[in-house]
């Protein structure tokens, strides 16, 4: 007997049908360079666009867990600053098994994550919203509406909010940065208080853009590279 909103122990984990649907990314997905203040936690989420001609869009997106002290996972200054409530909600144990995957992310809830922190983005046609600091733009405000509502001063849903946080006034077209060893030319976000934004074209199509909050930018290295 299932009860519902219960998963039963033997639920598929869903990183399995994320890791078919990345096969039909039609480039390499990138991330960033392996370091230890980040742990790829395999957790990638793929968002497409259809037509009557196949994929018109589809983006990967890669989160990360980020240690403030990769020397020792058991520090507590790795443990994210979570309220009460959500600490008491990952905390309980409901006396039903659940499966290990399900276990395993919630434990990982104790500490920051990078949520969706690189974005390999394909479009099937080119045009002005697949420019790089329009993709870039793009990022830097969905990280915003999900992540920041509250340093916005906003109560509302993201799909509620006004306006764009930041636009392409904001967008600075004269950086680099290094994908795949190799310097290129950048486009980056560095006027808003909470994040950091930068963005390359890829030179087998496609764009590439981090965002990342401001207060872990001293502990990263914004590299590129093709992701294992």
């Amino acid at each position: 007997m299932r009860l519902a909103g219960i998963l039963p122990e033997d639920a598929p984990d869903p990183r399995t049908e994320q890791a078919e649907r990345l096969k039909l990314m039609p480039i390499p997905v990138m991330g960033l360079v392996p370091q230890p203040s980040l742990e790829d936690t395999n957790t990638i989420g793929v968002t497409y666009g259809q037509d009557d001609r196949g994929y018109s869009d589809m983006t990967a997106s890669i989160t990360y867990t980020l240690w403030r002290n990769p020397d020792d996972h058991s520090d507590p200054v790795n443990l994210a600053d979570l309220d009460e409530p959500t600490r008491r909600a990952i905390e309980a144990v409901p006396p039903w098994p659940r499966p290990a995957w399900l276990v395993e992310q919630v434990g990982r809830m104790h500490y920051p994550q990078l949520w969706e922190a690189v974005w390999t983005t394909w479009h099937r046609d080119p045009s002005e919203h697949s420019a790089v600091a329009s993709v870039l733009v793009d990022h830097v405000n969905h990280i915003l509406m999900n992540q920041f509502r509250q340093e916005l001063g906003s109560d509302t849903k993201p799909w509620e909010m006004p306006a764009p946080v930041v636009t392409g006034r904001m967008v600075n077209s004269r950086v680099h940065v290094l994908v795949g060893g190799l310097e290129v030319p950048a486009a980056e976000v560095d006027t808003d208080p909470f994040v950091y934004g930068i963005g390359a074209d890829l030179a087998g199509g496609g764009v590439v853009t981090a965002v990342v909050p401001r207060t872990s930018l001293e502990r990263i290295r914004i590299e590129f590279t093709t992701r294992a």
